[in-house]
């Protein structure tokens, strides 16, 4: 099925915890998840928490990479988001398990922006008119 990108939904386990809490290294990781894919990236903005946790976001001209990590916890949640042929999402996924080292990961892979879906807009008013009424 045709689609405009490929999102893709990482829970990393196990992970070292030192390095999920360390700002330069999980923005370092992130970027380098991002070339190493062959993204083109545009920004990168990182926080990171008291005590303990970071979020940030790495935009690409391909759409974005996002993370939070639970150092206490071990664990990171990853989105994985590229649009168009020539960035796969799977590139970074091995990339960052690697460098986080991660004991397990669970992933889910989505399809975003389906274009052979029929439209569904008649049905929603239909659904919208009876929920109305």
């Amino acid at each position: 099925m045709k689609s405009l990108g490929r999102h893709i939904l990482v829970e990393f386990n196990g992970c070292n915890k030192e390095k999920l809490n360390d700002l330069k290294f999980i923005e370092h990781s992130m970027i380098g998840a991002a070339e190493y894919a062959k993204a083109t990236v545009v920004d990168g903005v990182f926080h990171k928490f008291n005590p303990h946790g970071i979020s940030g976001i790495v935009v690409i001209a391909e759409s974005h990479l996002a993370i939070h990590t639970w150092p206490e916890y071990g664990y990171a949640a990853v989105d994985l988001f590229t649009c168009g042929e020539d960035v796969d999402p799977w590139d970074a996924f091995f990339y960052l398990n690697k460098k986080f080292e991660a004991e397990s990961n669970t992933t889910m892979e989505l399809k975003r922006g389906l274009l052979d879906v029929p439209n569904l807009k008649n049905k929603v008013d239909v659904k919208e008119k009876v929920l109305a009424g």
